[in-house]
């Protein structure tokens, strides 16, 4: 089984190719008006992003980038099964 190539971040699949970074803390600017108070931002490339609603699904952008950077997919690898 090969490493996914996308991800799932709120109702999207994106291309992990895409990611530029993951935010380590929810978003908070303070702004009465603001939609993405207490989300994850996950920075696309061409000044975009989405926004991981849960620290889980945030979590699942992290480890779906790291088997697609290891080119194992999920359950392979050298450290699996010690």
């Amino acid at each position: 089984m090969s490493a996914p190539t996308f991800c799932m971040v709120d109702d999207k699949y994106v291309p992990l190719w895409r990611v530029m970074w993951v935010s380590k803390t929810p978003h908070f600017c303070g702004e009465d008006d603001c939609q993405c108070e207490g989300c994850y931002e996950v920075r696309l490339e061409q000044d975009e992003a989405v926004w991981a609603t849960s620290k889980e699904e945030r979590d699942g952008v992290l480890k779906a980038l790291e088997e697609w950077g290891s080119g194992y997919g999920p359950g392979e690898g050298p450290w699996e099964g010690q």
